[in-house]
Protein backbone atom coordinates (compact mmCIF):
# COMPACT_ATOMS: atom_id res chain seq x y z
CA UNK A 1 0.00 0.00 0.00
CA UNK A 2 1.26 3.41 -0.59
CA UNK A 3 -0.05 4.98 1.99
CA UNK A 4 -2.84 5.59 4.74
CA UNK A 5 -5.97 6.92 4.19
CA UNK A 6 -5.01 9.57 6.90
CA UNK A 7 -2.00 10.29 5.33
CA UNK A 8 -3.33 10.95 1.87
CA UNK A 9 -6.22 12.88 3.23
CA UNK A 10 -3.19 15.17 4.91
CA UNK A 11 -2.11 15.53 1.90
CA UNK A 12 -4.76 16.26 -1.05
CA UNK A 13 -6.06 18.66 2.57
CA UNK A 14 -9.74 16.59 2.80
CA UNK A 15 -10.86 14.21 5.18
CA UNK A 16 -10.83 10.73 5.74
CA UNK A 17 -14.10 10.36 4.87
CA UNK A 18 -13.70 12.04 1.33
CA UNK A 19 -11.19 9.83 0.61
CA UNK A 20 -12.67 6.88 1.89
CA UNK A 21 -15.92 8.10 -0.62
CA UNK A 22 -13.55 8.50 -3.60
CA UNK A 23 -12.25 4.85 -3.11
CA UNK A 24 -15.84 3.28 -2.64
CA UNK A 25 -17.77 5.11 -6.16
CA UNK A 26 -14.56 3.88 -7.75
CA UNK A 27 -14.70 0.25 -6.83
CA UNK A 28 -11.02 0.26 -4.82
CA UNK A 29 -10.68 -2.95 -3.32
CA UNK A 30 -10.18 -4.15 0.62
CA UNK A 31 -7.28 -5.89 1.75
CA UNK A 32 -7.46 -8.60 4.36
CA UNK A 33 -7.91 -5.94 7.31
CA UNK A 34 -10.89 -4.28 5.66
CA UNK A 35 -8.96 -1.16 4.45
CA UNK A 36 -8.84 0.09 0.96
CA UNK A 37 -5.60 -1.11 -1.03
CA UNK A 38 -4.44 1.98 -2.64
CA UNK A 39 -1.24 0.72 -5.11
CA UNK A 40 0.33 3.44 -7.16
CA UNK A 41 -2.24 3.46 -10.10
CA UNK A 42 -4.97 4.53 -7.64
CA UNK A 43 -2.89 6.94 -5.62
CA UNK A 44 -2.31 9.14 -8.43
CA UNK A 45 -5.96 9.00 -9.49
CA UNK A 46 -6.79 10.50 -6.02
CA UNK A 47 -3.85 12.76 -6.21
CA UNK A 48 -5.21 13.87 -10.05
CA UNK A 49 -9.15 14.01 -8.30
CA UNK A 50 -7.95 16.75 -5.74
CA UNK A 51 -5.24 18.26 -7.34
CA UNK A 52 -2.37 17.58 -5.96
CA UNK A 53 0.85 17.14 -8.12
CA UNK A 54 3.00 14.40 -7.93
CA UNK A 55 5.51 16.11 -5.23
CA UNK A 56 2.05 15.48 -2.82
CA UNK A 57 1.72 19.00 -2.53
CA UNK A 58 -1.83 21.14 -3.31
CA UNK A 59 -1.91 22.96 -6.33
CA UNK A 60 -2.17 26.54 -6.35
CA UNK A 61 -5.70 26.63 -7.54
CA UNK A 62 -7.26 23.91 -5.09
CA UNK A 63 -8.06 24.66 -1.42
CA UNK A 64 -10.22 22.56 0.71
CA UNK A 65 -12.99 24.70 2.00
CA UNK A 66 -14.68 22.16 4.20
CA UNK A 67 -13.04 18.79 5.95
CA UNK A 68 -16.00 16.51 3.97
CA UNK A 69 -16.16 18.42 0.54
CA UNK A 70 -15.10 16.59 -2.48
CA UNK A 71 -14.64 19.60 -4.42
CA UNK A 72 -11.98 22.50 -4.87
CA UNK A 73 -13.87 25.30 -4.82
CA UNK A 74 -12.69 27.98 -2.69
CA UNK A 75 -15.50 29.66 -0.01
CA UNK A 76 -14.92 32.98 -1.62
CA UNK A 77 -18.42 34.14 -3.68
CA UNK A 78 -16.69 34.60 -7.39
CA UNK A 79 -13.26 33.04 -7.48
CA UNK A 80 -14.62 29.58 -8.41
CA UNK A 81 -12.36 27.36 -10.12
CA UNK A 82 -15.62 26.50 -11.90
CA UNK A 83 -16.91 28.91 -14.77
CA UNK A 84 -19.32 31.25 -13.51
CA UNK A 85 -23.60 31.16 -14.67
CA UNK A 86 -24.06 33.98 -17.14
CA UNK A 87 -26.74 36.65 -16.18
CA UNK A 88 -29.29 35.60 -18.78
CA UNK A 89 -29.11 31.67 -17.97
CA UNK A 90 -29.10 33.22 -14.64
CA UNK A 91 -32.77 35.22 -15.02
CA UNK A 92 -34.17 32.56 -17.33
CA UNK A 93 -33.70 29.79 -14.11
CA UNK A 94 -34.91 32.48 -11.79
CA UNK A 95 -38.02 32.81 -13.67
CA UNK A 96 -38.95 28.87 -14.27
CA UNK A 97 -38.77 28.73 -10.54
CA UNK A 98 -41.14 31.03 -10.26
CA UNK A 99 -43.48 29.56 -12.41
CA UNK A 100 -43.11 26.36 -10.37
CA UNK A 101 -43.95 27.92 -7.23
CA UNK A 102 -47.34 29.39 -9.11
CA UNK A 103 -47.99 25.82 -10.30
CA UNK A 104 -47.42 24.48 -6.88
CA UNK A 105 -49.54 27.13 -5.20
CA UNK A 106 -52.04 25.69 -7.53
CA UNK A 107 -51.66 22.52 -6.72
CA UNK A 108 -52.21 23.45 -2.90
CA UNK A 109 -55.62 25.27 -3.74
CA UNK A 110 -56.84 22.02 -6.20
CA UNK A 111 -56.02 19.60 -3.37
CA UNK A 112 -57.51 21.87 -0.30
CA UNK A 113 -60.69 21.96 -2.96
CA UNK A 114 -60.80 18.01 -3.62
CA UNK A 115 -60.45 17.11 0.19
CA UNK A 116 -63.80 19.51 1.05
CA UNK A 117 -65.27 17.78 -1.59
CA UNK A 118 -64.60 13.95 -0.95
CA UNK A 119 -65.45 15.26 2.99
CA UNK A 120 -68.96 16.23 0.75
CA UNK A 121 -69.19 13.08 -0.59
CA UNK A 122 -68.72 10.93 2.52
CA UNK A 123 -71.33 12.94 4.35
CA UNK A 124 -73.57 12.09 1.40
CA UNK A 125 -72.88 8.55 1.33
CA UNK A 126 -73.13 8.50 5.21
CA UNK A 127 -76.87 9.81 4.88
CA UNK A 128 -77.49 7.93 2.15
CA UNK A 129 -76.63 4.42 4.31
CA UNK A 130 -78.70 5.63 6.83
CA UNK A 131 -81.50 6.32 4.83
CA UNK A 132 -81.37 2.54 3.87
CA UNK A 133 -81.50 1.34 6.49
CA UNK A 134 -84.30 3.43 8.21
CA UNK A 135 -86.11 2.42 4.85
CA UNK A 136 -85.42 -1.67 6.06
CA UNK A 137 -86.01 -0.83 9.35
CA UNK A 138 -89.66 0.64 8.42
CA UNK A 139 -90.43 -2.08 6.50
CA UNK A 140 -89.41 -5.12 9.04
CA UNK A 141 -91.94 -3.06 11.46
CA UNK A 142 -94.94 -2.31 8.77
CA UNK A 143 -94.44 -6.58 8.28
CA UNK A 144 -95.23 -7.20 11.91
CA UNK A 145 -98.63 -8.17 13.22
CA UNK A 146 -101.31 -6.38 14.58
CA UNK A 147 -99.89 -7.26 18.03
CA UNK A 148 -96.39 -5.96 17.07
CA UNK A 149 -95.22 -9.58 16.75
CA UNK A 150 -93.25 -10.38 13.78
CA UNK A 151 -94.47 -13.40 12.19
CA UNK A 152 -91.23 -14.61 11.42
CA UNK A 153 -90.52 -14.39 15.47
CA UNK A 154 -89.42 -10.98 17.42
CA UNK A 155 -84.94 -11.63 18.14
CA UNK A 156 -85.95 -9.07 20.77
CA UNK A 157 -88.11 -11.89 22.73
CA UNK A 158 -84.61 -14.13 22.84
CA UNK A 159 -82.83 -11.15 24.49
CA UNK A 160 -80.78 -10.80 21.16
CA UNK A 161 -81.33 -7.14 19.07
CA UNK A 162 -82.00 -7.06 15.61
CA UNK A 163 -79.31 -5.17 13.45
CA UNK A 164 -80.83 -2.03 13.15
CA UNK A 165 -81.04 -1.43 16.86
CA UNK A 166 -77.72 -2.98 17.32
CA UNK A 167 -76.58 0.12 14.62
CA UNK A 168 -78.59 2.83 16.69
CA UNK A 169 -77.58 1.38 19.91
CA UNK A 170 -81.34 1.07 21.00
CA UNK A 171 -82.13 -1.33 24.27
CA UNK A 172 -84.82 -3.79 25.04
CA UNK A 173 -88.34 -2.46 25.43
Amino acid sequence: MSGTVKQIAADCGVSEQAIRAWCRRNHVAKDAKGSFAIDETTLSAIYQHYHVDGRKQVSQHAKASFATRETSCETDFGRSSHPSVPWEVYEDMRGQLEAKDRQIADLSKALVSSQESLRAAQILHGVDKKEVLLEAAAEGAASDGPDGDSPKGDSRKDGNLNLFDRIFGRKER
